[in-house]
């Protein structure tokens, strides 16, 4: 069935050698004598909704076709690394791209395989049988399994019509082979079908490309160069008034008159007391108005979740999901690391840091004249805009968890006195904490 497929699919722009060692994602050497921190990335759906992450080391990049044993090495790393977190950070897709000859790591058989996708990177002595075997074992295990296009390698068109996701380094690859993936996995694939992702796509057009030629599922950055809310941010009057209340919350302000702001926008108060009353913030009392949830939750907390609220986006567009995860992880991760670092202390501060410092994304305005109307502490004010205080590091650390720089990590992971498993564990934790809160948006 799969011997057209050869032709169809053409030489892999990204193969390399088998002698080859990966870079670290910036054109270096893989630094494998560094300890290995992670990285997250959106992956969408052709709606434009974020459908999952892709997780690596932020010292491999994910096609990568190392020697075997640097690659294995870097396998395990990852898996240890995902394991580590006792979060169920994979409530959305989860893909983690690996080698071939990595499938009998021990460690998959402890991670939780459901709603994880193992992308798999065949090794140049990859054996087709062996490959099928493992697939089939680690099914029982709920995972979901991807290939990324290599049809020059032997074991490909067999293990091909075993996979879920057919995968290709849009980076690497030209328009055409593109066109002709999509045609030959959609053409040629067995009675269940096939799903298209798009790994690696940099430019807005290479995204509309994808999405003309019906791949599924689409990753890269180029979610992050297009244009981010497009939105008019005057279009949604409730974020005015979020900030309003923000403010008197935040401030000296009497409950009644909190109250009569809140009842100026009937729908704004329907929507706090609904995502207020959501399960995830698990409360054993019903709040009715908000004079109840000021005395139930507290100034402080309330401030949390109308911060958190001030990020819901309605019909959002991919930039914004990547804006609201951004601004919910950078908030949760901070808030994590803080109660490791200083346990009985206060914690809703670095939350509350790691949000605002997103919050000039959000509003289109400069982040100085933001604050400047809300009451918070010097120390967050400090933090975001001079980038010193107690909280400038933990917003560094976060801030850098989004770039794929191994050695800015570890630099700045250090001068915040954090290890790399605590980043790793509080990464996997703000990501499935912000994963369950958009849940419960409308």
């Amino acid at each position: 069935m799969f011997s057209r497929l050869k032709n169809l699919f053409g030489k892999s722009a990204d193969s390399r050698s088998d002698n080859e060692t990966a870079d670290d994602g910036n054109g270096n050497p893989g630094c494998a004598d560094q300890p290995p921190f992670l990285h997250r990335e959106a992956v969408f759906d052709r709606n434009n909704r974020l459908a999952g992450h892709l997780f690596r080391l932020q010292q491999s990049s994910s096609t990568a076709d190392a020697a075997g044993d640097l690659q294995r090495a870097r396998d395990n790393a990852l898996f240890d690394a995902l394991l580590a977190s006792d979060e169920a950070w994979n409530k959305i897709p989860a893909y983690i791209p690996l080698s071939s000859a990595s499938l009998d790591a021990p460690v998959l058989e402890q991670l939780n395989g459901s709603n994880v996708v193992l992308l798999i990177q065949l090794a140049s002595d990859a054996e087709a049988d062996l490959i099928s075997d493992a697939i089939a074992r680690l099914r029982e295990r709920a995972y979901r399994f991807g290939l990324f296009r290599q049809p020059k390698n032997p074991a490909f068109t067999k293990i091909i019509q075993k996979v879920d996701y057919a995968a290709i380094d849009v980076a690497g690859s030209e328009p055409g082979s593109i066109r002709d993936f999509s045609a030959a996995v959609r053409a040629g694939v067995r009675e269940n079908a096939i799903h298209l992702l798009a790994c690696n796509i940099d430019t807005d057009d290479d995204h509309q490309l994808c999405l003309q030629w019906h791949f599924e599922a689409c990753h890269g950055r180029f979610a992050e160069r297009s244009a981010i809310l497009q939105q008019d941010p005057g279009g949604d009057p409730h974020k005015a008034q979020l900030l309003n209340l923000l403010r008197l919350v935040q401030g000296d302000a009497e409950t009644a008159e909190i109250a009569d702001a809140m009842k100026q926008d009937p729908v704004l108060s329907f929507r706090v007391l609904r995502y207020l009353n959501s399960p995830m913030l698990g409360l054993t009392r019903r709040i009715d108005s908000l004079e109840q949830a000021l005395i139930i939750l507290g100034r402080q907390r309330l401030t949390r979740w109308l911060a958190v609220l001030l990020f819901s986006v309605r019909e959002p567009q991919m930039s914004d999901w990547l804006l609201v995860e951004n601004a919910l992880t950078r908030g949760r991760l901070m808030e994590l690391l803080a109660e490791r670092l200083m346990p009985g202390q206060p914690h809703d501060p670095f939350f509350l840091t790691g949000i605002f410092s997103c919050l000039n994304r959000l509003l289109h305005r400069p982040l100085a004249d933001i604050l400047a109307t809300l009451p918070i502490a010097d120390e967050i004010r400090q933090a975001l805009l001079e980038r010193s205080g107690p909280y400038a590091p933990l917003l560094a650390v976060a801030e850098q968890s989004e770039e794929l720089n191994q050695s800015g990590m570890s630099d700045t992971a250090q001068a915040a006195g954090v290890s790399p498993d605590m980043v790793n564990r509080a990464l996997l934790a703000a990501t499935a904490w912000a994963s369950e809160v958009t849940e419960y948006w409308e």
